[in-house]
């Protein structure tokens, strides 16, 4: 089949699974397609990511090719990686020749390493790493890529370019303070009383969702309401207190934009994402990380940690009485939240999506 007749390059992201890999292609393909009207941007990715809801939303022809995750332990799947990688690699091909892809951008992720392997030598390749770490993925593709940019300094990867995280308009662009009452009145929150916005990532977090449910009869008593986005594959059920501010339980929040103007106090994870976009706005945040993984998330909130913007509670310390002890008062505190207003901006991160992207645009003119 011929690829499609176009003007302009196409551009081909990889940065399946997770939102905090998806974001950030679909932030990078609306750069590219700000400058170049004429571009194609075309996503990869398995069915089992979140970009086969997020990338059509968004606009963008997405494309499957099989996963291939990587075991971390000696088991019948490692002997039989090998002919997946291979099978990967002939059908990410085939893909690149449909669409007539002009260059690879890959934001790490089991998508990006069959988009590596399958481009070498064939296309020239861009490689962005959010976290404070770099996964095993840009590791690879790091050796054969034509460019390498890094959201922090010391991601492990040589050479790289530090430019933040690519981020959506809609949050590079937001101004909070406009839009509280919006957002308030958007998840039914009370229009004035302080507001705490509780997240655990795409899935939720289990300790955070009994953390802060084991704190809501004391929440409510100090007039605090509360935005909780508990994850779609758990429950929550917060008892309604009369004459308290609502306790908003939802499985998902769609308009992060709107959850962070509504909020005065966020307690989340410190995925590379969510740290890069609650820097950029400049909401306060009391970090809880991962737990697992090779402790990256620590090291993402850190920065903003250091810098006076952000707290940060280990998984297995927190509990319901943290939350009141240390979380509660911060929340009914104004003007400490608007030292750490101030101090966790990032401005970095806010062109981040353009700096990668003309970047990738002259990799293809070369």
């Amino acid at each position: 089949m011929n690829a499609p007749v176009s003007s302009g390059p196409c551009v081909v992201v990889a940065g399946g699974g997770t939102a905090g890999h998806i974001e950030p292609a679909l932030a990078l393909a609306d750069a590219v397609m700000r400058l170049r009207p004429d571009a194609r941007v075309v996503a990869l990715g398995t069915e089992r990511g979140l970009e086969s809801k997020l990338v059509p939303a968004r606009g963008y022809p997405l494309e499957m090719i099989p996963p291939v995750p990587m075991p971390r332990k000696p088991s019948p799947d490692l002997l039989r990686l090998p002919l997946k990688v291979r099978d990967a690699i002939r059908q990410t091909r085939a893909v690149f020749d449909r669409v007539g892809a002009d260059v690879v951008v890959g934001f790490g992720g089991y998508v990006s390493l069959p988009a590596y392997l399958a481009a070498r030598g064939r296309l020239p390749i861009v490689v962005h790493e959010a976290n404070a770490r770099a996964g095993l993925a840009n590791k690879v593709g790091a050796k054969f890529a034509t460019k390498v940019a890094a959201a922090v300094p010391d991601s492990g990867l040589p050479d790289a370019q530090v430019i933040g995280i690519p981020l959506r308009e809609s949050i590079t662009s937001m101004d909070r303070a406009a839009l509280r009452a919006q957002a308030r009145q958007f998840f039914g929150l009370h229009p004035t009383a302080p507001t705490l916005f509780v997240s655990g990532g795409s899935q939720g977090a289990r300790t955070l969702n009994t953390a802060v449910s084991g704190a809501a009869r004391a929440l409510a008593d100090a007039g605090i309401g509360v935005l909780h986005a508990h994850g779609p594959r758990n429950s929550l059920v917060v008892q309604e207190i009369n004459g308290a501010p609502p306790y908003v339980a939802l499985p998902y929040v769609e308009r992060m934009d709107l959850a962070y103007a509504a909020a005065d106090l966020f307690l989340c994870r410190s995925g590379a994402m969510t740290v890069a976009e609650v820097s950029a706005v400049g909401l306060p945040a009391v970090f809880v990380p991962l737990p697992h993984g090779n402790g990256e998330q620590s090291l993402n909130a850190k920065p903003v940690v250091e810098a006076g913007g952000g707290l940060m509670i280990s998984d297995e310390e927190l509990t319901s009485q943290r939350v009141v002890d240390e979380v509660l008062p911060l929340v009914q505190d104004r003007s400490r939240l608007a030292v750490m207003s101030n101090a966790t901006r990032n401005s970095g991160h806010r062109v981040a999506a353009d700096v990668l992207a003309r970047m990738v645009l002259e990799v293809v003119k070369k």
